[in-house]
């Protein structure tokens, strides 16, 4: 069974991407920092007859990503990876720490090309593979109240353009999913947006599998 590594597979996108991939025969390696999150979405997972694994790991630690991976490799079919852990940075860029930097750039742009560059060596001799970048529509447009985080996510949709010109001809593909704002606790602490007139996770995460053949998928904050 081909399996797809998720991180942030705990909560919000990342569980419900891991919920529907699930269903489509995969095997999912819920990865992130809360045990007890990862092992409530195995739990569902299973009980609707899918298989899954959880994986404690912190994206902004490369000597845990590199050993990680080489375990995983050697335990299963290794095959895609969602890079959908991510932090938001938000309010006036003049009142941000130089902490909130590091974090947000840590998490938002280095542990994705950390996370990819372990594990595209096994793909490639593989010769096979599906790499889903999660970078919402702050990487497409500056936000007011939002430098800070759109800052990362240009850097990874860059990477991820990138990536697709590198493995162009190739088995191996990169997918840019740009999604609006979703109704999640992620905004929990910032009052410049309503997350009551967002998708829910689940939506998006449906529109995302649905189109999961393309290069780029572009979603919309605003409910339909």
């Amino acid at each position: 069974m081909k399996t797809i590594i998720i991180t942030g597979g705990g909560s919000g996108l990342g569980k419900e991407l891991a919920l529907l991939l699930a269903q489509e025969d995969f095997h999912i390696v819920l990865a992130g920092r809360h045990g007890d999150k990862l092992k409530a979405v195995l739990e569902q997972i299973e009980e609707a007859g899918g298989s899954a694994s959880s994986l404690l790991l912190d994206v902004r630690n490369p000597d845990d990503i590199k050993e990680k991976m080489m375990v995983l490799n050697k335990a299963y079919d290794l095959y895609g990876l969602v890079n959908n852990a991510g932090i938001g940075i938000f309010g006036p860029f003049t009142e941000s720490t130089d902490k909130e930097l590091e974090d947000s750039f840590k998490t938002n742009v280095y542990g994705p090309l950390t996370m990819t560059k372990a594990l595209l060596p096994y793909l490639e001799k593989k010769e096979e593979g599906l790499i889903l970048n999660i970078i919402s529509t702050a990487g497409l447009r500056g936000k007011k109240n939002e430098a800070v985080y759109c800052a990362g996510k240009f850097a990874l949709r860059g990477f991820t353009e990138s990536m697709q010109k590198e493995y162009a001809g190739t088995g191996i593909r990169f997918v840019a999913a740009y999604m609006g704002g979703m109704n999640t606790p992620f905004w929990e602490g910032s009052n410049h947006v309503d997350p009551t007139s967002f998708r829910s996770p689940r939506e998006v995460a449906e529109m995302i599998v649905n189109e999961l053949d393309k290069e780029e998928i572009i979603i919309e904050s605003k409910k339909s």
